[in-house]
């Protein structure tokens, strides 16, 4: 029996229909997938370590353990040194409140003598106005610690996702080969082999993007003569990974631990630097060597940011990169798909708009 070749409304029609109830099922399901994508794309970033291991005749089981151990390790070693930056900054923190009590008595001193408006009347107008946000705050305790105990319980379960995508690797593979006729096998690994090359060059994007935005900002910084510079500087590039939203926190914490500690001029200097900053990489930085890296248009890139918040939230908007890519890849080997692949990937050089439009003006 011959395939029924559908109209192209038709196609168009049943792939949104396809489209749409895939991102609903992402959403209601993204207590599970979060977790499972993060720890997917750490797999395969430990991967070559865990192949590694077991060349050497470490176990399969050990070799796991061993390669997640070491990541842990890293991670923890991260922390660890952002912790005595900001131990260090804590060793300060008596003089900076008292710079801060001072700046707020001369605003209020200053609003009093241009507005006549004294001190009373000012502490009355917070209090009126901070009493709601006060009485949210408190009745927002009790949801903020179910949020702390399901973060701890899903970073539980991505560390051990991630073990059993190292153990189980083969299995996994020969899962998706079961999936396919025996006719595609080769096809089949030649796509596992790019998504985990887009994947590793996607991460090492990352860092790359979290390196040169410390060195930015801290060469900046420095020249200015800020104090904390390297803890600023380190707190936007770790911010950075949440889009928009990270370095817009890590600007007003800048600002805050400055206008404490020094000088007005110095805050809005540190303002203008975290915006230049935020400029060039998601301008530059971002699309250009996090979206090189997986061969995607910046175009695509950034919708794939906004996409991703609007289903998992803020870990969507890191997570929906990677995933877009995996789209691209896949759709690149089958035909019906090659439109989606053209709109996703980078513009080449000598595009098949400029061809045919060559042969036109030949044949005229």
């Amino acid at each position: 029996m011959a395939p029924v070749k559908l109209p192209f409304y038709a196609r168009v029609a049943l792939l949104l229909h396809g489209l749409a109830l895939l991102l609903l099922f992402m959403y209601l399901g993204r207590t599970i997938f979060i977790p499972l994508f993060f720890a997917f794309l750490v797999a395969i970033l430990l991967h070559p370590l865990d192949v590694r291991f077991e060349k050497i005749g470490i176990p399969r089981l050990v070799a796991g353990l061993l390669a997640l151990l070491i990541f842990i390790v890293v991670i923890g070693g991260l922390i660890y040194f952002f912790s005595k930056q900001v131990v260090r900054f804590s060793k300060d923190l008596p003089h900076i409140e008292q710079k801060f009590s001072q700046k707020i008595q001369d605003i209020q001193q200053g609003i009093s003598d241009k507005y006549h408006i004294n001190d009373t009347q000012q502490t009355n107008y917070i209090n009126k106005s901070t009493s709601g946000l006060v009485n949210a705050v408190v009745n927002s305790l009790a949801t903020t610690f179910v949020g702390i105990a399901e973060f701890v319980v899903l970073t539980i379960f991505f560390f051990v996702f991630t073990f059993f995508m190292l153990y189980h690797r083969r299995l996994l593979m020969e899962f998706l080969l079961s999936l396919f006729d025996k006719a595609h096998d080769k096809r089949v690994v030649g796509i596992t082999f790019q998504v985990r090359s887009v994947i590793y060059n996607y991460v090492l994007g990352l860092l790359t993007e979290m390196v040169i935005l410390i060195i930015l900002i801290f060469t900046a910084l420095t020249i200015m003569g800020i104090k904390y510079a390297l803890l600023m500087s380190v707190l936007a590039a770790v911010l950075n990974i949440i889009p928009y939203l990270g370095i817009y926190t890590a600007l007003f914490i800048s600002m805050g631990i400055t206008l404490a500690n020094g000088t007005s001029g110095e805050a809005i200097g540190i303002g203008i630097v975290f915006l230049i900053a935020h400029f060039l990489d998601v301008n530059v930085i971002l699309p250009r060597i996090v979206g090189g890296r997986v061969k995607m248009n910046p175009f695509i890139t950034i919708v794939a940011v906004l996409v991703g918040h609007l289903i998992w939230g803020i870990p969507g908007m890191f997570l929906f990169i990677p995933l877009t890519a995996i789209i691209r890849i896949v759709s690149e080997e089958i035909e019906d798909l090659k439109p989606l692949a053209i709109l996703i990937g980078e513009e080449k050089k000598s595009s098949a708009v400029e061809n045919r439009s060559k042969q036109r003006q030949k044949s005229t």
